[in-house]
Protein backbone atom coordinates (compact mmCIF):
# COMPACT_ATOMS: atom_id res chain seq x y z
CA UNK A 1 0.00 0.00 0.00
CA UNK A 2 0.86 3.61 -0.96
CA UNK A 3 1.30 6.40 1.34
CA UNK A 4 0.36 10.47 0.38
CA UNK A 5 1.14 13.22 2.67
CA UNK A 6 -1.15 16.55 2.68
CA UNK A 7 0.66 19.46 4.40
CA UNK A 8 -2.39 21.73 5.60
CA UNK A 9 -1.00 25.72 6.86
CA UNK A 10 -3.76 27.51 8.68
CA UNK A 11 -2.85 31.13 8.35
CA UNK A 12 -1.01 30.59 4.88
CA UNK A 13 -1.54 34.56 4.02
CA UNK A 14 0.68 35.34 6.85
CA UNK A 15 3.13 32.44 7.66
CA UNK A 16 4.52 30.07 5.05
CA UNK A 17 6.45 27.88 6.59
CA UNK A 18 6.20 25.01 4.60
CA UNK A 19 7.80 27.39 1.30
CA UNK A 20 11.28 27.20 3.01
CA UNK A 21 11.01 23.37 1.93
CA UNK A 22 11.51 24.02 -1.69
CA UNK A 23 14.90 24.86 -1.93
CA UNK A 24 15.92 21.08 -1.88
CA UNK A 25 13.39 19.43 -3.42
CA UNK A 26 12.56 18.05 -0.31
CA UNK A 27 9.29 16.90 -1.36
CA UNK A 28 8.32 14.73 -4.14
CA UNK A 29 5.00 15.10 -5.94
CA UNK A 30 3.19 12.60 -3.39
CA UNK A 31 2.78 15.66 -1.24
CA UNK A 32 0.79 18.59 -1.55
CA UNK A 33 0.52 21.52 -0.01
CA UNK A 34 -2.62 23.17 1.11
CA UNK A 35 -3.31 27.04 2.39
CA UNK A 36 -6.09 27.25 4.62
CA UNK A 37 -6.65 31.07 5.71
CA UNK A 38 -9.19 33.72 5.85
CA UNK A 39 -7.72 36.07 3.27
CA UNK A 40 -9.66 35.77 0.02
CA UNK A 41 -7.25 34.18 -2.92
CA UNK A 42 -7.76 31.47 -5.20
CA UNK A 43 -4.95 29.48 -6.31
CA UNK A 44 -2.93 31.68 -8.61
CA UNK A 45 -3.06 34.27 -6.14
CA UNK A 46 -1.79 31.70 -3.41
CA UNK A 47 1.28 31.04 -5.60
CA UNK A 48 1.97 34.31 -6.34
CA UNK A 49 2.34 34.87 -2.31
CA UNK A 50 4.84 31.83 -2.61
CA UNK A 51 6.91 33.00 -5.35
CA UNK A 52 6.96 36.11 -3.14
CA UNK A 53 8.59 35.24 -0.49
CA UNK A 54 11.13 32.69 -1.70
CA UNK A 55 14.66 32.89 -3.61
CA UNK A 56 14.29 31.70 -7.15
CA UNK A 57 17.49 33.40 -8.25
CA UNK A 58 19.07 30.63 -10.39
CA UNK A 59 17.92 28.46 -12.74
CA UNK A 60 18.23 25.09 -10.64
CA UNK A 61 15.91 27.29 -7.79
CA UNK A 62 12.94 28.47 -10.10
CA UNK A 63 13.15 24.85 -11.59
CA UNK A 64 12.43 23.43 -7.77
CA UNK A 65 10.21 26.31 -6.75
CA UNK A 66 7.64 26.03 -10.07
CA UNK A 67 7.84 21.81 -9.41
CA UNK A 68 6.50 22.84 -5.72
CA UNK A 69 4.34 25.41 -6.36
CA UNK A 70 2.69 22.23 -8.33
CA UNK A 71 1.33 20.91 -5.78
CA UNK A 72 0.51 23.86 -3.78
CA UNK A 73 -3.31 25.24 -3.77
CA UNK A 74 -5.46 27.11 -1.79
CA UNK A 75 -8.96 27.65 0.35
CA UNK A 76 -10.75 30.17 1.68
CA UNK A 77 -12.14 29.75 4.83
CA UNK A 78 -16.18 30.93 5.43
CA UNK A 79 -16.26 31.59 8.67
CA UNK A 80 -19.57 31.88 8.86
CA UNK A 81 -20.44 29.13 7.47
CA UNK A 82 -19.04 26.87 10.49
CA UNK A 83 -17.87 23.39 9.92
CA UNK A 84 -18.38 23.28 5.47
CA UNK A 85 -14.71 25.23 4.62
CA UNK A 86 -13.16 21.58 6.83
CA UNK A 87 -15.27 19.54 4.77
CA UNK A 88 -14.11 21.04 1.79
CA UNK A 89 -10.53 20.63 3.30
CA UNK A 90 -11.09 17.33 4.30
CA UNK A 91 -12.69 16.93 0.39
CA UNK A 92 -9.29 18.51 -0.82
CA UNK A 93 -7.25 16.01 0.73
CA UNK A 94 -9.28 12.72 -0.03
CA UNK A 95 -9.19 13.54 -3.82
CA UNK A 96 -5.07 12.89 -3.56
CA UNK A 97 -5.85 9.47 -2.28
CA UNK A 98 -5.08 6.91 -5.17
CA UNK A 99 -6.61 3.69 -5.23
CA UNK A 100 -6.27 2.03 -1.27
CA UNK A 101 -3.42 4.08 0.16
CA UNK A 102 -2.88 5.71 3.60
CA UNK A 103 -2.54 9.50 4.04
CA UNK A 104 -0.52 11.58 6.53
CA UNK A 105 -1.94 14.93 7.55
CA UNK A 106 -0.10 17.65 8.76
CA UNK A 107 -1.48 21.12 9.75
CA UNK A 108 0.72 24.03 10.73
CA UNK A 109 -1.06 25.93 12.51
CA UNK A 110 0.08 29.49 12.15
CA UNK A 111 -2.41 31.40 14.13
CA UNK A 112 -3.09 33.31 17.13
CA UNK A 113 -3.13 30.88 20.54
CA UNK A 114 -6.28 32.03 21.67
CA UNK A 115 -7.26 30.08 18.90
CA UNK A 116 -5.52 26.84 18.75
CA UNK A 117 -8.23 25.13 20.83
CA UNK A 118 -11.13 25.56 18.51
CA UNK A 119 -9.56 24.77 15.25
CA UNK A 120 -7.55 21.95 16.57
CA UNK A 121 -11.65 20.26 17.82
CA UNK A 122 -12.64 21.29 13.75
CA UNK A 123 -9.93 19.44 12.23
CA UNK A 124 -10.28 16.88 14.21
CA UNK A 125 -14.46 16.32 13.78
CA UNK A 126 -13.72 16.87 10.10
CA UNK A 127 -9.95 15.93 8.65
CA UNK A 128 -8.68 13.45 10.56
CA UNK A 129 -6.77 11.52 8.65
CA UNK A 130 -8.94 7.72 8.12
CA UNK A 131 -5.79 5.68 6.97
CA UNK A 132 -2.85 7.53 7.97
CA UNK A 133 -1.26 9.50 10.84
CA UNK A 134 -2.39 13.22 11.80
CA UNK A 135 -0.73 15.73 13.05
CA UNK A 136 -0.80 19.34 14.70
CA UNK A 137 2.02 21.59 14.57
CA UNK A 138 1.91 24.66 16.76
CA UNK A 139 4.70 28.03 17.16
CA UNK A 140 5.08 29.35 20.86
CA UNK A 141 3.96 30.92 22.87
CA UNK A 142 2.45 27.66 24.68
CA UNK A 143 0.15 29.64 27.71
CA UNK A 144 1.26 33.23 28.89
CA UNK A 145 2.22 31.32 32.35
CA UNK A 146 1.94 27.71 33.69
CA UNK A 147 -1.96 27.61 34.85
CA UNK A 148 -2.62 29.04 30.79
CA UNK A 149 -0.15 26.30 29.36
CA UNK A 150 -1.46 23.50 31.66
CA UNK A 151 -5.65 24.35 30.35
CA UNK A 152 -4.21 24.66 26.61
CA UNK A 153 -2.92 21.35 26.96
CA UNK A 154 -5.78 20.00 29.20
CA UNK A 155 -8.49 21.14 25.85
CA UNK A 156 -6.03 19.73 23.41
CA UNK A 157 -5.89 16.53 25.08
CA UNK A 158 -9.56 14.91 24.21
CA UNK A 159 -8.55 15.54 20.50
CA UNK A 160 -4.67 14.99 20.04
CA UNK A 161 -2.79 12.62 21.51
CA UNK A 162 0.62 14.24 22.92
CA UNK A 163 2.54 12.46 20.22
CA UNK A 164 -0.12 13.97 17.58
CA UNK A 165 1.46 17.14 18.77
CA UNK A 166 4.65 19.00 17.47
CA UNK A 167 5.22 21.88 19.25
CA UNK A 168 7.64 24.19 17.46
CA UNK A 169 10.65 25.90 19.08
CA UNK A 170 12.88 26.91 15.64
CA UNK A 171 15.87 27.46 18.12
CA UNK A 172 15.73 23.05 18.25
CA UNK A 173 16.38 23.21 14.50
CA UNK A 174 19.33 25.62 14.49
CA UNK A 175 23.04 24.06 13.30
CA UNK A 176 25.10 24.94 15.94
CA UNK A 177 21.98 23.92 18.89
CA UNK A 178 21.84 20.32 17.14
CA UNK A 179 26.07 20.32 17.33
CA UNK A 180 25.48 20.91 21.37
CA UNK A 181 24.94 16.68 21.68
CA UNK A 182 27.84 15.82 19.33
CA UNK A 183 30.08 17.92 21.00
CA UNK A 184 29.48 16.74 24.46
CA UNK A 185 28.86 13.32 23.58
CA UNK A 186 31.06 12.54 20.25
CA UNK A 187 34.22 14.18 22.24
CA UNK A 188 35.69 12.71 25.27
CA UNK A 189 37.89 15.61 25.70
CA UNK A 190 34.52 17.83 26.42
CA UNK A 191 32.92 14.84 28.45
CA UNK A 192 35.26 14.61 30.68
CA UNK A 193 35.09 18.22 31.25
CA UNK A 194 31.57 19.10 31.23
CA UNK A 195 30.73 18.73 34.87
CA UNK A 196 30.87 20.74 38.36
CA UNK A 197 34.33 19.68 39.30
CA UNK A 198 36.05 21.72 36.22
CA UNK A 199 33.05 24.34 34.88
CA UNK A 200 33.09 27.35 37.05
CA UNK A 201 30.29 28.91 35.48
CA UNK A 202 28.06 28.83 32.43
CA UNK A 203 26.60 32.12 30.55
CA UNK A 204 23.30 31.90 27.79
CA UNK A 205 22.89 34.77 26.61
CA UNK A 206 20.97 36.37 23.06
CA UNK A 207 21.15 39.90 22.46
CA UNK A 208 19.32 41.76 19.53
CA UNK A 209 20.45 44.96 17.78
CA UNK A 210 17.15 45.82 16.49
CA UNK A 211 13.93 47.62 18.19
CA UNK A 212 10.53 46.25 17.93
CA UNK A 213 10.55 46.64 14.30
CA UNK A 214 6.45 47.09 13.76
CA UNK A 215 5.94 44.53 16.40
CA UNK A 216 5.23 46.64 19.52
CA UNK A 217 2.16 45.02 20.16
CA UNK A 218 3.04 41.59 20.21
CA UNK A 219 6.12 42.15 22.71
CA UNK A 220 3.70 44.28 25.10
CA UNK A 221 1.49 41.45 25.05
CA UNK A 222 3.86 38.37 25.06
CA UNK A 223 7.17 39.82 26.68
CA UNK A 224 10.46 39.18 26.06
CA UNK A 225 10.28 36.56 29.13
CA UNK A 226 8.01 34.68 27.47
CA UNK A 227 9.32 35.53 23.57
CA UNK A 228 12.84 34.43 24.29
CA UNK A 229 13.69 33.11 27.62
CA UNK A 230 11.10 30.69 28.48
CA UNK A 231 11.38 28.82 25.20
CA UNK A 232 14.71 28.83 24.02
CA UNK A 233 17.05 29.83 25.93
CA UNK A 234 15.30 27.03 28.46
CA UNK A 235 15.63 24.70 25.78
CA UNK A 236 19.51 25.68 25.68
CA UNK A 237 20.13 25.39 29.14
CA UNK A 238 18.76 21.68 29.05
CA UNK A 239 20.65 20.78 26.32
CA UNK A 240 23.65 22.07 27.96
CA UNK A 241 22.93 20.91 31.22
CA UNK A 242 21.27 17.61 30.66
CA UNK A 243 22.60 13.60 31.71
CA UNK A 244 23.88 11.71 28.60
CA UNK A 245 19.99 10.39 27.45
CA UNK A 246 19.93 6.75 27.04
CA UNK A 247 19.17 7.16 23.15
CA UNK A 248 18.51 9.94 20.76
CA UNK A 249 14.39 9.34 20.62
CA UNK A 250 12.17 11.57 21.52
CA UNK A 251 11.08 10.32 24.81
CA UNK A 252 14.93 9.71 25.76
CA UNK A 253 15.54 13.17 24.98
CA UNK A 254 12.23 14.75 26.16
CA UNK A 255 12.58 12.81 29.45
CA UNK A 256 16.27 14.38 29.98
CA UNK A 257 15.50 17.77 29.46
CA UNK A 258 12.48 18.16 31.59
CA UNK A 259 14.62 16.08 34.64
CA UNK A 260 17.46 18.81 34.43
CA UNK A 261 14.25 21.84 34.36
CA UNK A 262 12.31 20.33 37.13
CA UNK A 263 15.70 20.88 39.04
CA UNK A 264 15.90 24.53 37.99
CA UNK A 265 14.25 26.85 41.00
CA UNK A 266 11.95 29.59 39.83
CA UNK A 267 13.80 32.81 38.97
CA UNK A 268 13.95 35.34 41.75
CA UNK A 269 13.69 38.79 41.61
CA UNK A 270 16.10 39.60 43.57
CA UNK A 271 18.33 37.41 40.53
CA UNK A 272 17.28 39.78 37.82
CA UNK A 273 17.98 43.17 35.98
CA UNK A 274 15.09 44.37 33.66
CA UNK A 275 15.65 46.95 31.16
CA UNK A 276 14.48 48.54 28.40
CA UNK A 277 15.54 50.76 25.38
CA UNK A 278 15.01 54.72 24.75
CA UNK A 279 16.03 56.21 21.23
CA UNK A 280 19.34 56.01 20.38
CA UNK A 281 22.42 58.56 22.06
CA UNK A 282 21.72 59.80 18.22
CA UNK A 283 18.44 60.13 17.99
CA UNK A 284 18.03 58.44 14.86
CA UNK A 285 16.45 55.02 16.25
CA UNK A 286 13.46 55.27 18.73
CA UNK A 287 12.65 54.15 21.73
CA UNK A 288 10.42 51.29 22.78
CA UNK A 289 8.04 53.69 24.06
CA UNK A 290 8.26 55.47 20.74
CA UNK A 291 6.12 52.94 19.17
CA UNK A 292 2.62 53.48 19.18
CA UNK A 293 1.05 50.48 19.59
CA UNK A 294 2.82 49.62 22.77
CA UNK A 295 3.03 51.24 26.27
CA UNK A 296 6.30 48.69 27.90
CA UNK A 297 9.36 46.62 27.11
CA UNK A 298 11.98 44.95 24.68
CA UNK A 299 15.44 44.90 23.95
CA UNK A 300 18.04 46.62 21.19
CA UNK A 301 21.71 46.46 22.47
CA UNK A 302 24.81 47.18 20.23
CA UNK A 303 24.69 43.61 18.36
CA UNK A 304 22.69 40.56 17.81
CA UNK A 305 23.88 37.05 18.83
CA UNK A 306 23.23 33.98 20.46
CA UNK A 307 25.85 32.28 22.25
CA UNK A 308 27.03 29.37 25.38
CA UNK A 309 30.38 30.08 27.40
CA UNK A 310 31.46 27.58 29.94
CA UNK A 311 34.50 29.42 32.00
CA UNK A 312 36.15 26.74 33.25
CA UNK A 313 37.92 26.87 36.76
CA UNK A 314 40.97 28.41 37.60
CA UNK A 315 44.16 26.22 37.49
CA UNK A 316 45.56 25.44 40.82
CA UNK A 317 48.90 24.95 40.14
CA UNK A 318 50.54 27.59 41.82
CA UNK A 319 53.66 28.08 39.30
CA UNK A 320 50.81 29.25 36.57
CA UNK A 321 48.11 31.22 38.71
CA UNK A 322 48.37 34.07 36.52
CA UNK A 323 46.95 32.52 33.72
CA UNK A 324 43.01 33.34 31.90
CA UNK A 325 40.25 31.17 32.63
CA UNK A 326 40.08 28.31 29.51
CA UNK A 327 36.36 28.94 28.01
CA UNK A 328 34.22 27.22 25.53
CA UNK A 329 32.10 29.06 23.08
CA UNK A 330 29.25 27.76 21.22
CA UNK A 331 28.16 30.40 18.93
CA UNK A 332 24.95 29.78 17.76
CA UNK A 333 23.86 32.54 15.37
CA UNK A 334 25.24 34.46 13.37
CA UNK A 335 28.03 32.83 12.25
CA UNK A 336 28.41 29.96 13.80
CA UNK A 337 31.55 28.78 15.80
CA UNK A 338 32.67 26.95 18.16
CA UNK A 339 36.01 28.51 19.90
CA UNK A 340 37.98 27.09 22.65
CA UNK A 341 40.04 29.73 24.60
CA UNK A 342 43.52 27.99 26.02
CA UNK A 343 47.12 29.19 27.61
CA UNK A 344 49.82 28.49 26.08
CA UNK A 345 53.70 29.93 27.06
CA UNK A 346 55.13 33.05 25.22
CA UNK A 347 57.50 32.37 23.06
CA UNK A 348 61.22 32.97 24.76
CA UNK A 349 62.80 32.48 27.87
CA UNK A 350 60.89 33.38 30.77
CA UNK A 351 57.81 31.51 31.69
CA UNK A 352 54.97 33.76 30.79
CA UNK A 353 51.69 32.76 29.46
CA UNK A 354 49.55 34.11 26.61
CA UNK A 355 45.83 33.63 26.02
CA UNK A 356 45.01 32.16 22.21
CA UNK A 357 42.32 30.13 20.45
CA UNK A 358 41.04 27.33 18.80
CA UNK A 359 38.33 28.68 16.21
CA UNK A 360 36.23 26.91 14.37
CA UNK A 361 34.48 29.24 12.61
CA UNK A 362 31.85 27.45 9.97
CA UNK A 363 32.47 30.60 7.36
CA UNK A 364 35.96 30.05 7.02
CA UNK A 365 36.06 26.15 8.14
CA UNK A 366 33.99 24.79 5.81
CA UNK A 367 33.80 26.32 2.18
CA UNK A 368 30.15 27.12 1.09
CA UNK A 369 28.16 25.52 4.20
CA UNK A 370 24.96 24.53 3.52
CA UNK A 371 23.32 24.91 6.95
CA UNK A 372 19.97 24.31 6.62
CA UNK A 373 16.76 27.14 7.94
CA UNK A 374 15.99 25.96 11.78
CA UNK A 375 12.13 25.55 10.40
CA UNK A 376 13.09 24.06 7.22
CA UNK A 377 14.79 20.95 9.17
CA UNK A 378 12.17 20.88 12.11
CA UNK A 379 9.36 20.63 8.97
CA UNK A 380 11.49 17.67 7.67
CA UNK A 381 11.56 16.01 11.02
CA UNK A 382 7.90 15.76 11.16
CA UNK A 383 7.18 14.63 8.29
CA UNK A 384 10.22 12.10 8.74
CA UNK A 385 7.70 10.64 12.33
CA UNK A 386 10.68 12.45 14.39
CA UNK A 387 9.50 14.19 17.10
CA UNK A 388 12.20 14.67 19.19
CA UNK A 389 12.57 18.41 18.43
CA UNK A 390 9.15 18.61 19.62
CA UNK A 391 9.19 20.36 22.74
CA UNK A 392 6.93 18.18 25.05
CA UNK A 393 4.52 18.82 27.82
CA UNK A 394 6.88 17.83 30.21
CA UNK A 395 9.18 20.44 29.40
CA UNK A 396 6.64 22.78 29.02
CA UNK A 397 5.48 22.75 33.04
CA UNK A 398 8.69 22.51 33.96
CA UNK A 399 10.17 25.94 32.28
CA UNK A 400 6.83 27.48 33.16
CA UNK A 401 7.25 26.97 37.03
CA UNK A 402 10.64 28.30 36.69
CA UNK A 403 9.14 31.80 35.19
CA UNK A 404 5.99 32.37 36.38
CA UNK A 405 6.91 33.27 39.64
CA UNK A 406 8.57 36.38 38.04
CA UNK A 407 6.12 37.05 35.68
CA UNK A 408 3.30 37.52 37.86
CA UNK A 409 5.47 39.68 40.05
CA UNK A 410 6.60 42.06 36.94
CA UNK A 411 3.35 42.28 36.10
CA UNK A 412 1.62 42.73 39.52
CA UNK A 413 3.97 45.44 40.92
CA UNK A 414 3.76 48.91 38.85
CA UNK A 415 6.66 49.84 41.13
CA UNK A 416 9.00 48.07 39.14
CA UNK A 417 10.88 50.45 36.58
CA UNK A 418 13.17 48.63 34.21
CA UNK A 419 16.22 50.36 33.84
CA UNK A 420 16.75 52.67 30.85
CA UNK A 421 19.50 52.22 28.44
CA UNK A 422 20.43 53.90 24.83
CA UNK A 423 19.66 51.84 21.68
CA UNK A 424 22.36 50.35 20.45
CA UNK A 425 24.24 50.46 23.30
CA UNK A 426 25.86 48.27 24.96
CA UNK A 427 23.12 47.72 28.14
CA UNK A 428 21.60 49.23 31.46
CA UNK A 429 24.45 50.64 33.44
CA UNK A 430 25.43 48.59 35.86
CA UNK A 431 24.83 45.21 33.92
CA UNK A 432 28.48 44.20 33.95
CA UNK A 433 28.87 44.42 37.87
CA UNK A 434 25.42 42.27 38.14
CA UNK A 435 26.87 39.80 35.43
CA UNK A 436 30.01 39.45 37.36
CA UNK A 437 28.70 39.06 41.05
CA UNK A 438 27.51 35.59 39.93
CA UNK A 439 31.49 34.85 39.55
CA UNK A 440 31.19 35.17 35.42
CA UNK A 441 34.48 37.20 34.26
CA UNK A 442 33.24 38.54 30.80
CA UNK A 443 36.07 39.13 27.70
CA UNK A 444 35.09 40.62 24.61
CA UNK A 445 33.77 38.79 22.13
CA UNK A 446 34.79 38.20 18.34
Amino acid sequence: MGQSSVIVILGASGNLAAKKLHRRGNLDEKHKIIGFDLTHMNDDDFIKHIKSCVDASTPELADKLKAFCGRCSYITINQEAGDDSYMELSKRMESFIEGDEAQNRYFYMALPPNIYVAVSEQLRRNCYSKKGSSQIIIEKPFGRDLESSVELHRKLEPNWKEKEIFRVDHYLGKEMVKNIMTLRFGNPIFGALWDCNHVDNVQISMTEAIGTQGRGGYFDDVGIIRDVMQNHLMQLLALTTMERPGSFSAEDLQHEKARVLRLVPPVDVKHTMIGQFVKSEDGKNPGYKDDDSVPQDSRSLNESKTEIRFQLKDTTDAMLRETAHNELIIRIQPDEALRLKLNVKMPGLELRTVGTELDLAYQRTVPDPDVPEAYERLLLEVFNGNNSDSVSEQELEASWKIFTPLLHHLEGNEEIKPVAYAYGSEGPDGLEDFVNSYRYQAEPSR
